[in-house]
């Protein structure tokens, strides 16, 4: 296809100069991709849909308003913004997966507020981010656990066999990784609410 000798860079650029054609081909080129993604956390075709085409309408939003300074990286910025949307689409239904509270902290119960406003949006995304760089100083076990439970929605019992430890093993390092981030958070001083 003659469209992918043309970079997303210059597509999108062209698409701001007022090239509407340009949008058509960053959407052909990658809306496998995007819809298979959402389809894998939604599983319901109408709702992939919907996801899509709102992923896409924020996408337009952003490049008509002058906002997108992506820099060549099209496809990961356009692919947070459909993660973001399936995240409001589960808290709008309050089907959020949960994490069972054993009275321990719980740092995501800070990044689960569904009615935000733009400023809470604004530091719920620099919470997530902070959330993400914390995540990466754990050790490698109980990051690995950690990112299956919560970003993959994993059950202790696939997470088990996918890590071939035992369930209690799992559970372990999921705690210690809780118990981590909080003495790193306590420690740093940092906030994550406002």
């Amino acid at each position: 296809m003659k469209n992918y000798t043309v970079s997303d860079a210059i597509l999108v650029s062209n698409y701001i100069k007022g090239d509407e054609s340009s949008l058509g081909m960053l959407i052909e080129r990658h809306k496998q991709r995007i819809y298979s993604f959402i389809y894998s956390k939604v599983f319901d075709r109408d709702v992939s849909e919907d996801i899509f085409q709102d992923t896409f309408i924020k996408v337009i939003k952003t490049l008509k308003s002058g906002k997108y300074n992506e820099e060549g990286k099209f496809l990961p910025w356009v692919m947070r913004i459909a993660h973001n949307l399936v995240i409001d689409h589960f808290r709008k239904g309050n089907r959020m997966p949960k994490f069972e509270e054993n009275g321990e902290f719980s740092i995501f119960s800070v990044i689960s507020d569904g009615d935000l406003n733009a400023e809470k949006k604004l530091i719920k995304g620099q919470v997530e981010e902070d959330l993400r760089m914390l995540i990466q100083e754990l050790p490698e076990d109980q990051k690995e656990v950690l990112v299956m439970r919560m970003y993959r929605d994993m059950s202790f019992k696939e997470i088990s066999e996918k890590t071939g430890v035992s369930i209690n093993t799992a559970l372990g390092r999921m705690r210690y990784a809780l118990i981590n981030l909080r003495k790193v958070i306590e420690k740093n001083n940092i906030v994550l609410t406002n």
